[in-house]
């Protein structure tokens, strides 16, 4: 899995960058997104995110890996919109 999260400040490169996103993950926060791809799929991701940004002057994107036993740690407090199915010991609500 990845973690992709982005900061840009044109407004059209923006909503380029979301709308390619959303075609390969679930928008978990309004410039985050969870991507459960393959190697073909990342690579096929991060090329069209680097043409993208080929010539952005200010902004960047941050991609992490999430390695599997890592992606079981992993813990929301609240809800995530759109993922209404998670067992309670995933979420934790104060």
């Amino acid at each position: 899995m990845y973690v992709v999260s982005y900061d840009i400040t044109s407004d059209r490169r923006r909503n380029k960058i979301a709308k390619t996103l959303e075609g390969y993950g679930t928008r978990i926060q309004y410039s985050v997104f969870e991507c459960r791809l393959s190697e073909k799929k990342y690579k096929e991701m991060y090329r069209k995110l680097m043409q993208l940004m080929s010539d952005e002057e200010e902004g960047s994107i941050r991609i992490y890996s999430i390695c599997g036993n890592c992606e079981g740690k992993i813990r929301t407090i609240g809800e995530i919109p759109g993922q209404m199915e998670q067992s309670a010991e995933q979420v934790i609500v104060i």
